[in-house]
């Protein structure tokens, strides 16, 4: 007979990591300070840091003989990550960003719950947080159905089967069966990664009693390179996936594309090249922009928008830059391929 299989395996937290300065301390230390029994080890995969990130990770592996370090000289995330894997000494991954703060039972937790269902990924809820009105605005419109809350990972849930698992308590042996994480992305890597698990039967699970502090993108620019950058690596998975991908993930470019033949039929009608029943008739055109704004109106009187009227007011803007944003890197990239499309929403300018 072979040995039962442990209770608390020994778990690799794996960390890529690229300008954090002003997060990764905070996230080290939700690491670091996991009430979990099995064994322990925290491997940052370092980026090309330009803000002193490096130093301070550096600085912590020196202090504590649990951190340790990989060198990952590009600006990718799954590259990132397939190093750390690589180089991880246990059977656990856990996956760690540095925008995020784990709460001190998490990978207890989650480890029973990977024990407990045989899944081979187990994710819980991004609870994002902010600082100041646009960064706690733009943490609303994660938790919110019209930002990011068509995931199960963004609001309330039930436990059980999902389609994919934000960050993930993993099995390393089925990563590497199905061939880790695909460096050929440069966004979405998660959930592709998730469905080749979910393809070759194994079991994604979501479990919401595991709970992720996210500190979202605290300026307008930042935020709108980054949903852009998504979108442009959505629309690529559309182009290789096609139906496969959910339906939510098609509302925003189909708003960019009404935004823009609307445009187009207003300029043709105010010069009158379009004039009488034809203007009548194409005039629908205009419903879904008119729609859209009177939605973000809406905004700017419900409650769950923000307590006061600026509040209200940046909220409604976050959620316009994030579907715009996303919506026209998703036509971008579905048109043109992601080719070489990086989030610059870390680098400094």
């Amino acid at each position: 007979m072979g040995q039962p299989a442990p209770t608390h395996p020994g778990v690799s937290f794996v960390m890529p990591v690229y300008n954090e300065a002003a997060y990764i301390d905070d996230a080290i230390a939700s690491v670091l300070a996991q009430q979990y029994t099995g064994e322990r080890e925290l491997v940052v995969v370092l980026g090309p840091s330009t803000d002193g990130t490096t130093e301070r990770v550096q600085a912590r592996a020196v202090q504590d003989a649990r951190i340790r370090i990989v060198e990952n000289p590009q600006l990718s995330i799954p590259l990132g990550l397939n190093l750390g894997i690589r180089a991880a000494a246990h059977d656990v991954i856990v996956r760690v960003d540095a925008h995020t703060e784990l709460e001190p039972h998490y990978t207890a937790t989650g480890v029973a719950t990977l024990l407990r269902t045989g899944a081979a990924s187990v994710g819980g809820l991004m609870v994002a947080t902010g600082r100041g009105r646009l960064q706690s605005a733009v943490a609303r419109a994660y938790n919110h159905r019209l930002g990011l809350g068509g995931g199960a990972y963004h609001g309330a849930a039930s436990e059980g089967p999902a389609e994919s698992a934000y960050l993930g308590i993993m099995r390393r042996e089925a990563l590497v069966a199905v061939g880790l994480y695909d460096e050929g992305l440069k966004r979405g890597e998660d959930w592709e990664l998730n469905l080749r698990l979910r393809d070759a039967g194994h079991l994604v699970w979501l479990d919401p009693a595991l709970r992720v502090t996210y500190w979202p993108r605290s300026t307008w620019a930042r935020l709108a390179r980054q949903f852009r950058a998504t979108g442009i690596w959505r629309g690529e998975l559309v182009r290789r996936l096609g139906g496969r991908n959910p339906v939510r993930y098609f509302a925003p470019p189909a708003l960019v594309v009404s935004l823009a033949l609307s445009a187009v039929l207003l300029v043709l009608q105010l010069t009158g090249i379009v004039a009488g029943l034809p203007s009548l008739l194409l005039s629908v055109v205009h419903l879904g922009p008119a729609l859209y704004l009177l939605v973000l109106l809406a905004l700017l009187v419900v409650p769950s928008s923000g307590q006061r009227f600026a509040d209200r007011l940046t909220f409604a803007g976050v959620i316009a830059v994030m579907h715009l944003s996303w919506g026209t890197g998703f036509v971008r990239g579905f048109v043109l391929g992601a080719r070489d499309a990086v989030d610059t929403s870390r680098i400094e300018s």
